[in-house]
This record gives C-alpha cells, sequence and structure tokens, in this order.
C-alpha cells in the first residue's frame, strides 16, 4: 500500500465522562473518565488503522501527557513518530450530559512550541517519501500560519499528494502555496472565496474559483447531515449522507478525510473515494464521546447505499 503520512501540531488527549446534569456550584459525580488520542492527524491515522491500513503519524509533544499519548497509540498498534517539544501537550475534555444527551467540549490552547521544533518537523517531512501527507488539526497558539504552508513547499516537486484540513490563516497560507485537496466546510469554503454565505448549490461556484486560481486539485466540502460536494476542473459531484442516529460528530471531519485518503491511496476512483469517505464520517457519529468511525458501520452504511 502506498505510504501516508499525517502530521498533527498541536496534538492532546481527549478525556471524556459522562454526568447526569452539569450544574454550577455541585460537585459532580462522573462516570467512568475515557481517555484516547487526540488532534486532527492522529485522529486520521487512527481512523485509517480501523479501516484496514496504515500511515505514520507524525506530531510535536512533549511533558507526561505525550507519554501516554504515545502509550494510547501503541495500544493500537500504531507507532508515532514524535517531534520532541520543551512544552507539555494539551489535554481536551468533553462531557456527555445523560439526562439531556447535550455534549459539552472544552478544547485547550496548547503548548508554545519553538521555531527550531518545529523545523525538525518539516525537516523530517522533508527527508522522506511517501505518496500521501495529511496535515490536518489547529496550530499551537504561538505557531507562525504559514506552518502548512512550508510543509507543501519541501513536498511541492515530489509525486507526494498533499491534504490540508485545518481553518483560519494556516489554511489561507497552504492553498496559496498550492495543495492536492482541501476538506472545508460551507463556512470555511466561503471565508476562504469572499462570499458572504454559501449554499450547496452556490459552493461549486466558489470550489471552481478556488481551483481555477490553483489552489486546490480537488475539494471535498462537508456538510454535515446533508452529506459531502466534490469538486474539481472536471467533476461536480454530489454525495448524500444516510440518516442515522447521531451521538457525537468529534472525529466525523477526520474519520471522512481518512476514509478519502485510504480509499484513494487503494487505487480507488476519487468519486468512489469520498463517497466511502462520507460513510465513514456518518459512521463517527453514530459512537458517543471521542471515538471515531468503526469499520463494521462503514461497510454497513456503504453496502445498505450503494
Amino acid at each position: 500500500m502506498p505510504s501516508i503520512i499525517t502530521i498533527t501540531v498541536n496534538p492532546c488527549i481527549d478525556k471524556s465522562c459522562s454526568v447526569e446534569r452539569i450544574m454550577p456550584e455541585k460537585k459532580l459525580r462522573c462516570g467512568v473518565p475515557k481517555f484516547e488520542p487526540g488532534g486532527g492527524g492522529i485522529n486520521v491515522s487512527r481512523a485509517i488503522q480501523k479501516l484496514g491500513g496504515s500511515s505514520l503519524p507524525v506530531f510535536l509533544g512533549g511533558g507526561p501527557v505525550c507519554i501516554m499519548l504515545q502509550q494510547l497509540l501503541e495500544k493500537e498498534n500504531i507507532y508515532p513518530h514524535i517531534i520532541p517539544i520543551k512544552d507539555n501537550t494539551r489535554e481536551n475534555f468533553i462531557v456527555h450530559e445523560t439526562s439531556t444527551g447535550n455534549q459539552y467540549r472544552f478544547g485547550m490552547p496548547g503548548p508554545s512550541v519553538a521555531e527550531n521544533e518545529l523545523q525538525q518537523c518539516i525537516d523530517f517531512i522533508a527527508g522522506l517519501q511517501a505518496d500521501y501527507v495529511v496535515a490536518s488539526g489547529s496550530l499551537t497558539p504561538n505557531a507562525p500560519v504559514d506552518f502548512f504552508a512550508r510543509i507543501g513547499k519541501v513536498i511541492r516537486y515530489t509525486n507526494t499528494k498533499y491534504i490540508v484540513d485545518t481553518s483560519g490563516d494556516a489554511i489561507k497560507h497552504a492553498l496559496q502555496q498550492g495543495i492536492y485537496l482541501w476538506k472545508p466546510n460551507l463556512g470555511e469554503l466561503s471565508a476562504y472565496a469572499g462570499y458572504d454565505e454559501l449554499s450547496a448549490d452556490t459552493a461549486v461556484e466558489a470550489a471552481r474559483k478556488v481551483i481555477a486560481a490553483k489552489n486546490a486539485e480537488v475539494i471535498v466540502v462537508s456538510m454535515g447531515a446533508a452529506g459531502a460536494l466534490l469538486v474539481t476542473k472536471d467533476i461536480t459531484e454530489r454525495f448524500a449522507a444516510p440518516v442515522v442516529k447521531r451521538k457525537s460528530t468529534v472525529g466525523a471531519g477526520d474519520s471522512m478525510v481518512a476514509g478519502i485518503v485510504y480509499s484513494i491511496a487503494n487505487g480507488k476512483p476519487l468519486s468512489d473515494a469520498v463517497r466511502y469517505g462520507v460513510m465513514c464520517g456518518t459512521a463517527a457519529t453514530m459512537n458517543y464521546g471521542t471515538e471515531l468511525c468503526r469499520k463494521e458501520d462503514v461497510e454497513y452504511l456503504y453496502n445498505q447505499h450503494y
């Protein structure tokens, strides 16, 4: 199988638990906590593993949380390459309120990362021969906004396909450098393409503007329960998502990216890859907390609808 590398600048451990009701000034009795590896690229690698594939997750990490993060990944038979940093890796917290079904997500900002630590990550990627590099998730608060663009520069003249799933200034710089595939939602696409608001119909026009400017070759617009939209220079195709009982949307986007990359790395046509990715994203919503897609759920949804 072609090699896949994922990059996570701001990894974390996602701690999740349940409580009957969230109330102020009260000691809340929580259920047994669950600890899972987190961060965009790490989640993509984990979902690829669940689907039966493999990848190399590369991330920057430090302190005792990073040690635990590595141990959690190794329990899933995933062996990362860690760029060591002096500061501590972050922890996020998710609470499921059982009386209402509501979910509360507390995301921490992340550590300070030095320029030489970031450069070590770039140098490591530059020294590898990979078919696909997936940069996903947020940057740390002090990381330069052009970091993902700098990754793109060192692999630009190779045969590597660069896939980026992030937002804000980070994606603006990466797109200006030029990438293979971008997976925005409607809000992210409208912000970059200069639209006040987009619908599923007007998103095609906006995506074609980005492609015409050679910012990306492929754009997959995720639309939540409405599915996804695939746009290239030659293809416009919309994929509906199956109706399921949604328990959590955490990890749905990462699962979608994983399904797409896993499929195209195995030689599937782009349309089939996005269709499979939509099933992976939908399957992730069927689980509580931070759990990603399960292969058996993905296969069931795919066989039921196609």
